[in-house]
């Protein structure tokens, strides 16, 4: 059977190479950077919510991220970073849509509250009116919380004890994003995402962005998300950056951050 013949391959051929072509148009991704500058000037991202609860991310960011969970279908979301909640909330309402969906296909019906698949959250500061707003959320029965550094050998090992539950794992690092504390998760729990899965790293765009854009934070360019990728994939070929996602967004927060486990 031809492409022709099962239109809805067509449309995945279609959509490939578009997306492929999108690598070598140069003034569309200046124009895009353009973009961001000034999403980033006017606190764009901090606009949205998921489930009530603010998500500090771009809509582009939202789009691929629920495409990878649904694709890969992870037991387990790791999460470094926690802020208003948001992306917590959004993680754990698409395992719960999952759930469902596997439930009907098992005519039955899943009950949330005893449901595997989870999220955890870390974060140094959960400030309290937000864990309040979390513990009451609809999604709370899905959500787990760890306050502390993320870095710390007792949180390291918390967390990896926590995962060894779970058959698949999706692990996200949107914490501190300099390259020192990005580049100390990424060895700390880079590798409990599971094969085929990813560990995506957010922020790596600080580094293509103007050094003064964030004057009251350590980060910057040269010193950021995206440098500490770098860094980590030359002694971790197991990863690799998906260059269909970085071709297809080209307004992203995560730019070289969708990183997949290919071994």
């Amino acid at each position: 059977m031809t492409t022709q013949d099962n239109p809805i391959q067509e449309f995945e051929t279609e959509r490939e190479t578009r997306i492929a072509g999108y690598a070598g148009l140069e003034d569309w991704q200046a124009q895009s950077m353009d973009w961001l500058k000034s999403a980033f000037d006017q606190k764009y991202m901090y606009n949205f919510a998921w489930g009530g609860r603010p998500i500090i991310q771009l809509p582009t960011d939202m789009a691929a991220f629920q495409e990878l969970v649904w694709k890969t279908k992870p037991d387990l979301i790791i999460e470094t970073g926690i802020a208003h909640g948001g992306s917590l909330v959004m993680s754990a309402s698409l395992l719960a849509m999952i759930d469902y969906c596997d439930a009907v296909e098992n005519g039955g019906v899943v009950d949330p509250k005893t449901a595997k698949r989870r999220v955890l959250g870390i974060d140094i500061d959960i400030r309290a009116h937000n864990r309040a707003a979390m513990e009451a959320h609809p999604m709370a029965a899905k959500i787990d919380m760890f306050e502390g550094s993320s870095i710390e050998e007792d949180m390291i090992r918390r967390v990896h004890d926590y995962a060894s539950g779970f058959e698949r794992v999706l692990v996200c690092l949107d914490s501190n994003h300099t390259h020192d504390h990005v580049l100390a998760e990424l060895n700390a729990y880079a590798s409990l995402a599971t094969k085929d899965s990813y560990c995506l790293v957010f922020d790596t765009v600080i580094e293509d962005l103007p050094k003064n854009t964030f004057p009251d934070r350590l980060w910057a360019p040269g010193n950021n998300a995206k440098t500490a990728v770098h860094e980590f994939l030359k002694s971790h070929p197991e990863f690799a950056i998906d260059q269909e996602i970085n071709n297809k967004l080209l307004i992203s927060a995560a730019p070289d951050g969708w990183l997949k486990r290919i071994a």
